[in-house]
């Protein structure tokens, strides 16, 4: 009957919704990231985020895209974009913050290995809507040619933290037979020009496509630090000084694999991770339970 078929039909598409909905927050049976939710097309090409006092996400595009930052509740969904003033979007590749809630933008992606016009943009006043922006201008200690040799393609860079008044950055190894190793350099947070100084070293694993360093965060107690690549994070703690790399690592595998950029911690035991649009699906928004 018509009433009976109406009736079947509202319950068929009300069980179609509760499924969709709980499976875009529901863990893959095969990996340990959970899904929040795919991100909107104006961000899938997002190459880094972090979170401020706010409790919001806020995320970036590279290369491609204008200087904009988006700002995210934690469902993933878009609730303002900010444009900077006073900068371009070259390749802009992470997101950092400090304890007073500036954020840095890092234009430093460098494919070629040959850029000359390497900037951090600091951006204050996000929060109050009054925003300002300084330049930390960088160049590497040891690189001497632009672009070097392809077997010491290593000064491109695509994660980098804030900590005790410096900033952090952690090289993506574009080298032929790289073995994944990563360079570790130290520049000052205040605006400047500066000489980006080597502090450390660390080779990631054999496979260099699959350990690539593509983003890093550090927790707000500042002890905890994670770097990502397409498949892994490594997880650094009791670190002293500079170099960051004699602390405990512990690398853990996520049983996932796609082109992930954008890391932060939600909380000390939880990090947010994102990756970007590709043939297999959109840009996502992920959680990870970090165990113990």
């Amino acid at each position: 009957m018509p009433g009976i078929r109406k009736i079947k039909i509202i319950k068929l598409s009300y069980l179609i919704l509760l499924t969709t909905m709980t499976m875009s927050c529901q863990k893959d049976k095969h990996s340990d990231l959970t899904k929040i939710k795919k991100l909107s097309h104006s961000i899938h090409e997002i190459s880094g985020i972090t979170m401020l006092s706010d409790a919001k996400l806020y995320a970036i595009n590279d290369s491609g895209n204008d200087n904009t930052v988006f700002c995210l509740n934690q469902k993933g969904e878009i609730i303002n974009e900010i444009k900077i003033p006073g900068t371009k979007n070259i390749d802009w590749e992470d997101l950092a913050y400090d304890q007073e809630n500036n954020i840095y933008i890092g234009d430093f992606g460098n494919n070629n290995n040959d850029r000359k016009n390497l900037v951090i943009y600091k951006v204050n006043g996000l929060l109050s809507n009054t925003i300002s922006v300084e330049k930390i201008r960088f160049i590497f200690e040891d690189q001497k040619k632009f672009p070097p040799k392809k077997k010491n393609f290593n000064f491109d860079v695509e994660a980098f933290i804030h900590l005790n008044g410096n900033l952090y950055l952690f090289t993506k190894n574009r080298a032929k037979n790289s073995k994944g190793k990563t360079k570790l350099y130290k520049v000052s947070a205040t605006p400047g020009k500066y000489m980006a100084k080597l502090v450390g070293e660390y080779k990631t694993c054999e496979d260099s496509s699959n350990c690539l360093i593509t983003g890093a965060a550090i927790n707000h107690s500042g002890d905890n630090i994670a770097l990502l690549t397409h498949n892994k994070v490594f997880l650094i703690t009791d670190f002293t000084e500079d170099n960051l790399f004699n602390g405990n690592i512990k690398k853990i595998k996520l049983k996932h694999n796609s082109q992930k950029e954008g890391l932060c911690f939600k909380n000390d035991s939880t990090l947010f991770i994102t990756d970007e649009k590709s043939k297999y699906g959109k840009a996502t928004l992920y959680e990870y339970k970090i165990k113990k």
